[in-house]
C-alpha cells in the first residue's frame, strides 16, 4: 500500500494506491509506438504495462471526500486474471489506514463508470444484496456518464459492472451533475470530455493554489504528450482538445496535477519547454 500526503493547507489531502493492474501497452499507448512508449512503460510477456490503483482523499472541515474507489473487492476471478490484478485491492483496508470508517466519507466521486474507476462504490451485505459501500456519502457522477453507463453500446459494454452504480440509484444518494459544478467548499469537478463523452476531473482550491486530479484524461505521467492518448478512449480528438485547454489551464495557475493510474507517480507539475510538455515530480 502506498501513501503520500500533501502540503496543501488549510486542506487535508491524500493520495493512495490500492493495488495494480495490468493493460495492453498497446492500447494504453494508442498511435504512439512501442518503441517510444516501452522505455516509459515497459511490458510484461503478454505486452501488459503495470498500472496503478490510485485514490484520493481530501478533507477540508465540512466533508471527507473519495476520489475514485478503483476495482472494489466483489470484481470475478476471471476478471481479476484477465487484468493482472496484483494482491486483490481492498479500499476500505486503505481507508482503515488512514483512520477513516466507510461512514466517515460524505462525498464520493467518479471520474466516470469504468469499472476500475467505481468498483468500490459498492460492497455486498450479510444477505447478499449489493449496497453503497458508504451509507453516508453522496456519490457525485455526470449525468451524461451516468445515461451511457445504463445503457452502454456494443463497444465499451464490457467497461460497465451495473452493479457498481445501479444500487446507488435505489439507495437514494446518487447526485447527477451537469458540467462544472461546486460540489464542496473548494473541491469541483471540471468537465473534460475525451475518454468518455462526460468524463470530469476534480480540482481542489484555495486563494492560490490549486491541485487538478486528472481521471483517465492524463492517467499516467507518461501520458503527459499530447499524442499520447489511449486507444480506449471513445473521442481522441476530443481527448486532443481537452488535454490542450486543460494544459494552459494547469500552467496558468501552476497547478499541482494528480494520477489516477500512475504507478511510481502520485502527484506532480507540468512544465512547457519548446512546445512539448513536460512532468516534473513533486511530493510538497
Amino acid at each position: 500500500m502506498i501513501f503520500k500526503k500533501l502540503a496543501f493547507p488549510p486542506f487535508s489531502i491524500t493520495a493512495f494506491c490500492q493495488g495494480f493492474m495490468h493493460l495492453d501497452g498497446g492500447a494504453m499507448f494508442g498511435v504512439v509506438p512501442k518503441v517510444l512508449w516501452e522505455k516509459l512503460s515497459p511490458s510484461d510477456s503478454s505486452n501488459r504495462i503495470k498500472m496503478a490503483l490510485n485514490s484520493l482523499v481530501i478533507e477540508n472541515g465540512k466533508d471527507v471526500i473519495l476520489v475514485e474507489t478503483g476495482i472494489g473487492t466483489t470484481l470475478k476471478q476471471k476478471y481479476l486474471d484477465m487484468y493482472g490484478v496484483e494482491d486483490k485491492p481492498d479500499l476500505f483496508f486503505a481507508l482503515n489506514e488512514l483512520g477513516i470508517l466507510p461512514e466517515d466519507i460524505t462525498i464520493v466521486v467518479n471520474t466516470h463508470l469504468h469499472f476500475d474507476h467505481c468498483g468500490g462504490n459498492t460492497v455486498m451485505d450479510h444477505s447478499g444484496k449489493v449496497v453503497p459501500a458508504f451509507p453516508k456519502a453522496r456519490y457525485f457522477i455526470q449525468k451524461g456518464e451516468w445515461e451511457h453507463a445504463i445503457q452502454p453500446n456494443e463497444r465499451d459494454k464490457a467497461s460497465y459492472l451495473e452493479e457498481n452504480y445501479l444500487p446507488l440509484q435505489s439507495a437514494g444518494c446518487l447526485e447527477l451533475i451537469e458540467g462544472n459544478v461546486c460540489i464542496s467548499e473548494g473541491v469541483e469537478t471540471l468537465l473534460t470530455p475525451g475518454h468518455t463523452a462526460h468524463h470530469q476531473c476534480v480540482r481542489i482550491f484555495y486563494e492560490k493554489k490549486s491541485l487538478l486530479f486528472l481521471g483517465d484524461l492524463v492517467p499516467m505521467s507518461t501520458h503527459i504528450g499530447l499524442p499520447y492518448i489511449m486507444s480506449y478512449d471513445l473521442y481522441p480528438i476530443k481527448t486532443l482538445e481537452t488535454k490542450k485547454k486543460i494544459y494552459a489551464k494547469v500552467l496558468e495557475e501552476d497547478m499541482i496535477v494528480a494520477f489516477v493510474h500512475d504507478p511510481v507517480h502520485l502527484f506532480g507539475r507540468l512544465e512547457k519547454k519548446n512546445n512539448k510538455f513536460r512532468f516534473i515530480p513533486c511530493y510538497d
